[in-house]
């Protein structure tokens, strides 16, 4: 079986599978005079430990933090959505940011790391949080091509079968052909002349 570097696979349900995934966010000058400063998910650590915005790097005023690490799990239920995003030109993490107002400093927090583009498209529709793509590093593909592969099962296509028409069965229009009226649109005169004759 495939896995990342250093990872090590935790079985959280019997058709799920997780990994420890560090998120790396870069604060940077904003570039607007509303924004003092713009924060952004640019990296991801496959196995990482424990981190509460840990500095990793500084070069002037830019900042990259091991912001938290968070489960990346898997589950047998979204492997159409992960063999999608594999497919894709550049297979990639969906991390999604959501405002953490007990803290000044850092004003975002992780909320949850995917590999689903369904599961990260249905946060895009919040204007509260921020979801951004991470690139997937070769070894992670590795490890969810393999879970794909092991679980996907391709649902099989039903064709619907027409029903047979019978004219006696059903009604052809909406009103009641027992009843005379002068004017009737709903009332198919077809109907009309079987019941009255």
């Amino acid at each position: 079986m495939c896995q990342p570097a250093g990872a090590s696979l935790s079985f959280v349900f019997p058709h799920s599978q997780s990994i420890p995934l560090g998120v790396v966010v870069r604060k940077s000058p904003g570039v607007t005079r509303w924004a003092k400063w713009a924060w952004r998910a640019v990296g991801i650590l496959p196995g990482a430990g424990p981190a509460d915005w840990a500095v990793l790097r500084q070069d002037g005023e830019v900042q990259e933090f091991h912001a938290a690490t968070l489960p990346l799990e898997l589950y047998v239920s979204d492997t159409e959505a992960y063999m999608h995003e594999l497919q894709t030109r550049e297979p990639s993490v969906y991390v999604v940011l959501s405002p953490d107002e007990g803290s000044v400093q850092m004003p975002w927090k992780v909320s949850l790391v995917t590999a689903s583009p369904y599961e990260g498209q249905d946060y895009c529709d919040s204007a509260e949080v921020m979801v951004e793509r991470v690139s997937m590093p070769d070894g992670m593909q590795a490890w969810v091509a393999d879970f794909v592969n092991r679980h996907h099962e391709e649902e099989a296509f039903v064709k619907r079968k027409r029903r047979n028409w019978r004219a006696q069965e059903g009604e052809d229009g909406i009103g009641d052909p027992r009843i005379a009226k002068d004017s009737d649109v709903y009332s198919s005169p077809s109907r009309r002349k079987e019941v009255l004759s």
